[in-house]
Formats: C-alpha cells, structure tokens, sequence
C-alpha cells in the first residue's frame, strides 16, 4: 500500500502530463503483480462499485474525532480524505501496513455490514499518507491528474527494450474491455512474456476518431470538394458494439452505458457491428434538448415511464467493423457509402443515418453554420472525404465547427470553497438573474437597495473560465462581501456581474428560475457593470422560447 500512496501523492504534486507519464511508468515496472493491476484498476475505471463511504467514516469517527472539529476542518481543507487522514488518531503500536492486494482483497469480501469495521482496522495500520491515499482507493475516484488515456500510454512505456514489437496506447484499447483487474495477462503481454490477451469475440470498444475545432489557419487550406459536411447533434456520442448476440454501448471515453439505454441494446442484438454515432432522445423524428437525455444518462434502473417519456435514439454516422470486416482503413467516403447501404438493408430500430449537409462553397457552408442556433443544432462537423478512420485526434482530418456560445450577465449570489488545489478559494459560484417581483411580501431572493422590485433567482453553477489571478480577485470580493452562510456556502451581496457562456439553457423544475444553463462557464469579470444592469429572467425564457420554436420547425 505503502508505494501506491506514494505514487498517489506525487501524482497530485507533479503538474506536467511528461512527469506524470514517468511516475506511472515506473510504479507499473516496479509494483508486483497483482498491486499494479490494482493500482491500475483504480486509476482507470475504479476498483470498487458504489460504497457506503460516508455512512462508514462517519460510524468511525463518532468514537474518535470530535464532530464539530471534523466539520470545521472538513470545511477548511476541502477534501473529506485528507482531513479523515489527519484527524486519525494514531495507534500506539501500528501493526505493518498491509500491501494493496490485501486491502483490495478485505474490502471486497467484508459484508456490508462490516465495511466500517474492516476500514477501520486498514485505516490503524496506515500512516497519514497511506490512510488518504485508501480513501482516494475506496471512494473510487483518486483525482490525482490522471485520465484512464494517460495510464494507458504509461503502460505503453512499460515494454522492455528487448521486445520484438512496438505495444501502442491503441493496441491496448483494442482489447482494454476484454480485461479484468489485477490485468496480469495484460502486463505479462506488455513485458514480452506472453502473447497479446485474445478479446475472445467480445463485443468492445475501438479508439474513436475525434475531431479539431476549426481555426483560422485551417481555413486557408479548405477546399469544398475535399470535405463532407453534417450537422453537429447535441447529444453525446457512442459508440455501439454487437457481436454473438452481445451488445455493449460505449461513450467517447470507453464507459459501458448499456445499462441505462436497454432499448437501443434489444435494437442490436441481432447484428454484427460496430458503429459510431450519436445516442439522442427522439420524438417522432424530432431530436429532443439535450436536457431530456440527461434524465437518461446514468440510470442503473430504468423504468417504462422514463422509456416512454425520453425515448433513446441512434444517429449513426460511421462503421467501423461489419460481419468480421474491418472497414477503419477504407476513405470516410467509401464507409459512408457502406453504412448507407447496411443501414438500408438491416436498419435497427431507433437508429436512423446522419443526412449529409450539401454545399458548394465556403460561402453557402458559412450561411449554414450562421443558421445551426435558429435550428437548435449545435454546429457543422466538417469530415475529408478521404480519411480512414483513425485513432485520437489526426490532424487535418475531421473538423468541429461549433456555433457561437451564448451569453448573459448574471449576478454572483453564493460561493463555495473548492476541492484539491482549489479548497483554500472560493471558487465554485452560483448565479442568478433579475425576476421581477409581483408580491414583494412573498419575495425571498436577494433584492431591496440593490434593484427595488426585483430579486435574484438562480439560473446556473460554474467553477471554470477564470484565470488564477481573476479567481483570487473573487475570492476576495467573496470574503469582503458575506452577507449570510450555509455551511460551506457564503451568500454575497448581489453586486458582482459575471458574464456566463453557456451552450444552450433549457427548462428545469428543480431550479427556482425554472432554467437551467448546459456548459456554463465564467467567460468574462464585469466589475464595471452595475448589479442593476445584468440580464432578467424574461431574457434568459427568450433564449429558451427560441430553442423550441427551431426544435418544433
């Protein structure tokens, strides 16, 4: 357990993706198996399913930590692991530290009722260090800077320099979902001591080709007839993968999603194929607001009313592997033209093929990315006709062209510290517009001396788009401006405009303002703009208004 903190702990200090590369890659040479495929586990995907981590730390810490201490040092360092690290009291003899195996092994077989307990014993025999980095373990997500791509180009790095053959970071995601933990098949492979784990005709996941967002360099050497276009959907892509009656759906980062989208497997059980497209909610051919599939994302209960309700659907737009055929090396055109011709011969439930957008000109493509917002469509991918499908992010391939952002100014009601780097600051901002009030008696947002007959009501959060510099001016306006606190919460005097981009803005109930901002982040400080002038709450509908109208055209 002991390097596993240490490796956890320095990843948190080391800021460049170069450093990070070479811990990861020399703690996967080092550890003996089976902590580094542990390690790995925890790195990537998390080692344990959801558990009951707070219900537990706070059974252990009833006998040990004063309450009002802990919560008062929880708001302080910001981070529940290491304040749980250093409030625990240190044992008189400390028994040896157990290696990570063991802890994964304790963890994985105490009952329910028993987690607390057995958490407790790890916990005794752990110093500081070794207690915070099993928290980050146990809670399931370390967020040390390492995305599940960074570790998998570490393992790439791992490979002796005897080996017969180069092992890249998409050779390891041909057959990453075909592995389990501890992964010890998959470093024996990496070393050179056994072949490459066989997927065993599993359905899984292919490194996604991913586009650049277009620049103005880019446009210098844009030739119409060299590109195809399609509308950019606002939904998130997927990728599905079916084969021997076994489906699974992936999201852009490799997440199996099958769960929460049943009908869209049942619609695939019968196929061999592996396709990329976009998961949407649809209603009677009419894409739906992105909104309506977040209700979708991330259910492990599914029930018929929410299949009825917001009902899944699949724009494809590639095919990557169809009956056993690997189509990746052939020209965007021609696995276009092999997608159409599968689609109209099998065409699965809920799917449909992505239409091409004509065009002949730059011309006509820029009146046609002018008009994506009045059409509720999120821009123009932009796709060479004669590009195979690659891995990564190729550059000069494919294109995103998103529409402009939108905006509104909004007013700074409520701050919170943040977490990790951040947890001295506050930096994480909930902000609101101008409601008009038609019974002041009734009111209860900010309003009086600052805007008489209004009051502020919350539209979105954000805690990015600021620079280090402009996040310390805030936190100072936050601290000099307290009016009330909740707990870790600080409300301010509404004085402060922040001008908001946000994607696009949908109705909610579950917010006072009924809107809810998708994307928000902080893009401008408007410290020379009145309170009084930021924008209302009948603007913020308006935008709303707008979107459905293009949706119901």
């Amino acid at each position: 357990m002991e390097p596993f903190a240490l490796l956890l702990d320095t990843l948190t200090t080391t800021p460049s993706r170069k450093g990070k590369l070479a811990l990861l890659s020399e703690y996967f040479r080092a550890a003996p198996d089976p902590d580094r495929g542990y390690a790995l586990a925890a790195l990537t995907d998390g080692l344990f399913p959801r558990l009951p981590l707070r219900r537990s730390l706070a059974t252990l810490l009833e006998t040990r930590v004063d309450p009002v201490l802990y919560a008062l040092s929880r708001d302080y360092v910001g981070d529940t692991a290491e304040t749980v690290a250093l409030l625990w009291p240190e044992p008189t003899d400390r028994p040896p530290p157990p290696r990570l195996s063991e802890v994964v092994t304790a963890i994985a077989n105490a009952p329910p009722s028993e987690i607390a307990g057995t958490l407790g014993h790890l916990l005794d025999r752990l110093d500081t260090r070794g207690r915070w980095a099993l928290l980050k373990l146990v809670g399931g997500a370390p967020r040390v800077g390492v995305s599940a791509r960074l570790a998998k180009t570490a393992l790439a790095e791992i490979r002796p320099d005897t080996a017969a053959h180069a092992v890249g970071v998409s050779d390891i995601e041909e057959i990453w979902h075909a592995l389990e933990p501890p992964y010890t098949d998959l470093f024996l492979w990496l070393e050179g001591k056994a072949p490459r784990p066989d997927a065993g005709g599993k359905p899984v996941f292919r490194p996604l080709m991913l586009a650049h967002a277009i620049e103005e360099q880019d446009w210098a050497s844009f030739a119409p007839e060299d590109f195809a276009a399609e509308w950019k959907w606002d939904g998130i892509r997927v990728q599905i993968a079916a084969h021997g009656g076994h489906v699974r759906i992936f999201s852009r980062t490799g997440d199996d999603i099958s769960r929460s989208f049943p009908e869209i497997v049942s619609a695939f059980e019968r196929h061999d194929v592996l396709a990329d497209g976009e998961l949407l909610v649809a209603r009677r051919g009419v894409v739906a607001a992105f909104n309506d599939l977040q209700q979708r994302l991330n259910r492990k209960v599914v029930t018929g009313k929410m299949l009825k309700d917001h009902p899944a659907h699949v724009r494809l737009y590639d095919l990557l592997i169809v009956d056993g055929e690997d189509l990746r090396e052939l020209s965007f055109r021609e696995r276009r033209l092999r997608l159409e011709a599968w689609h109209s011969a099998h065409g699965p439930p809920l799917t449909d093929v992505s239409p091409l957008v004509p065009f002949e000109t730059r011309a006509e493509l820029d009146a046609l990315w002018a008009d994506a917002r009045e059409a509720s469509i999120e821009g123009l991918m932009l796709k060479r006709w004669t590009s195979p499908y690659l891995s990564g992010r190729p550059r000069g391939h494919w294109f995103k062209w998103k529409r402009a952002a939108l905006t509104l100014d909004c007013v700074l009601m409520y701050a919170q510290r943040g977490s990790g780097k951040r947890s001295s600051y506050y930096s994480d901002y909930t902000f609101g517009v101008w409601r008009e009030i038609e019974n002041p008696e009734a009111a209860t947002g900010p309003r009086g001396d600052i805007y008489p007959g209004h009051e502020l009501v919350p539209v979105g959060k954000a805690y990015s788009g600021m620079t280090d510099a402009e996040l310390i001016e805030i936190d100072r306006f936050v601290r000099n401006h307290t009016v009330e606190q909740f707990g870790p919460v600080r409300a301010v005097e509404p004085r402060l405009v922040l001008e908001v981009a946000f994607d696009a803005i949908f109705p909610s109930p579950r917010h006072k303002s009924g809107l809810a901002m998708r994307f928000p982040r902080i893009h401008r400080i408007r410290w020379d703009k009145p309170a009084v002038e930021a924008d209302t709450l009948t603007a913020a509908q308006r935008l709303v208004a707008n979107a459905a109208n293009a949706l119901a055209r």
